[in-house]
């Protein structure tokens, strides 16, 4: 089953998370630490406002979110690159 997550959406979707929801309650975003493509669709490494973590991960054909909790500290650099193709470094 599906969650349902917030986007913003520029010129596509989903452009940028801005809340999902997560065992019933509604999470805000703070900030996308990392994200990249997979053949599937887009992927955000996220942090929320009260510093936990989490996978978002949209399977564009299917249009189903899947969200897990993600554990450790910050990505590290060289991991897969920023959705744009270009290198993110953080």
């Amino acid at each position: 089953m599906g969650v349902t997550v917030e986007c913003y959406a520029g010129h596509r979707f989903p452009e940028r998370p801005r809340a999902f929801l997560w065992e019933g309650e509604r999470v805000e975003v703070e900030d996308i630490e990392r994200s990249w493509r997979t053949p599937s669709g887009p992927v955000f490494r996220v942090r929320t406002a009260d510093g936990r973590r989490f996978t978002l991960v949209y399977d564009e054909t299917a249009d189903n979110w899947n969200v897990q909790p993600t554990y450790g500290g910050p990505p590290t650099v060289g991991g897969p690159p920023a959705i744009d193709g270009s290198e993110q470094v953080t």
